[in-house]
């Protein structure tokens, strides 16, 4: 099962760097994550998202490969392309993997502060003790977590800048 990590920072720019330090540590297998997205509350109130993986272009993408394979098979690839990347575009904007983005723009726009970043981070497997240790002193404040109390306190004070003897595993 995942676990969802919401934490908030003052800026975009230090919660897209922890994001950046977090896809790292999945390059070593230290964390298996499922979605790492950022929303941003503007100065006017309203909430953007910064998704880790567009939906539509893998759509498209994916689409315009389709259709040019059904486009040779009629003697019209370009036609196929056109139509498959169209086809696919539609069927990425109407996909949501990972976190709900209704649930991400509802939690900021209550809970944040103009200029503030939420970090979501859903995560499907961790190495503990490794990852709070290369977390350690980032900062920021937790809005929420599906993760056990225990886990929780250990994840808040690796933020704060203090790393418990024996974390707990996830």
């Amino acid at each position: 099962m995942a676990d969802l990590i919401a934490v908030v920072f003052e800026s975009e720019a230090k919660a897209e760097e922890v994001r950046n330090k977090i896809l790292e540590m999945s390059k070593d297998y230290l964390i298996d994550i499922g979605d790492a997205a950022i929303a941003v509350k503007t100065a006017d109130g309203k909430v953007k998202l910064n998704q880790l993986m567009n939906t539509t272009a893998a759509g498209a993408a994916g689409g315009s490969f389709w259709g040019l394979l059904i486009g040779v098979l009629f003697l019209n690839p370009l036609v196929g392309v056109a139509a498959g990347a169209a086809g696919g575009a539609i069927a990425g904007a109407l996909t949501d993997v990972g976190v709900n983005d209704k649930f991400m723009k509802e939690l900021a726009a209550h809970d944040i502060q103009p200029g503030e970043a939420v970090l979501f981070v859903l995560v499907k497997r961790v190495t503990g003790d490794k990852v709070l240790e290369q977390l350690k002193g980032v900062g920021g404040r937790i809005l929420q977590t599906s993760l056990d109390h225990t886990r929780e306190e250990a994840l808040r004070n690796a933020l704060a800048g203090h790393v418990a003897a024996a974390a707990p595993q996830a």
